[in-house]
């Protein structure tokens, strides 16, 4: 579904990702770990070219994405993303700023709009709340909004960008939880994350990132439990 080839990218004279490859299989889930710094965003919005590679290729489904002659709008139309922060319209209901992207990207009817993005906040638990309007709901319930946001375009795959670390800890399992039935669902998906029980259950391999370089890849359980890289050993002693 995604693979990435020898991924470089510099920012002025920093050169913060040295050669990255991966590759996630359709349905899979991805987690990449590394301290801050380590380059877990920035290769992550490469993968929908977000962020332009100095030096690589992406590629999604076999299509070379960051060919210049490519529609980077179709490929961001069909790879979700989940940041940080929710990013929804004040000024707009639950259900308007899920809808935008269909009306607007889609170029779907508004009512058809209107319809799907309900069925995806009814996936998500919020099928009460779609006349809303964002400063009315909680953190976790926001980060929902802009998981369903991603999930009424029906995108192939969906990247998630750390999707919990804004959140107060009573409201990082409602999220885990959506992205965990997403999981067993079959999406693909590509995870910043440090939440490892949420990586145990739901990420089929994990990425381990550091200074821009790849130092330990494998299955999920193996990397946790049994880590080869003294630098993963590290940092999983550091975050548990």
């Amino acid at each position: 579904m995604i693979e990435a080839r020898g991924i470089h990218k510099y920012f002025g004279g920093s050169h913060v990702l040295r050669g990255i490859d991966a590759t996630i299989a359709r349905g899979e889930v991805a987690a990449l770990m590394g301290s801050s710094g380590s380059g877990k965003s920035t290769f992550l919005r490469c993968l929908n070219r977000i962020e332009e590679p100095s030096q690589g290729d992406v590629l999604i489904e076999g299509t070379v994405i960051t060919d210049l002659r490519t529609d980077v709008n179709r490929v961001r139309a069909d790879i979700g993303m989940v940041f940080q922060e929710y990013n929804l319209f004040p000024h707009m209901t639950v259900l308007e700023n899920v809808a935008l992207g269909l009306i607007y990207v889609r170029r779907r009817p508004r009512s058809e709009a209107q319809e799907t993005a309900a069925d995806a906040l009814k996936r998500v638990g919020l099928a009460d709340h779609v006349t809303k309007h964002p400063q009315q709901l909680s953190g976790g319930q926001q980060q929902r909004v802009a998981i369903a946001r991603s999930l009424a375009m029906r995108p192939k795959a969906i990247l998630f960008d750390e999707p919990t670390s804004a959140l107060d800890p009573e409201m990082v399992n409602e999220v885990l939880e959506v992205m965990r039935t997403l999981a067993e669902e079959g999406m693909t998906m590509v995870v910043v994350s440090h939440e490892i029980g949420f990586l145990r259950k739901a990420a089929d391999q994990l990425i381990m990132l550091d200074a821009g370089q790849v130092v330990e890849r494998g299955p999920t359980a193996r990397v946790l439990d049994e880590p080869e890289h003294e630098r993963t050993r590290e940092f999983l002693r550091a975050i548990r």
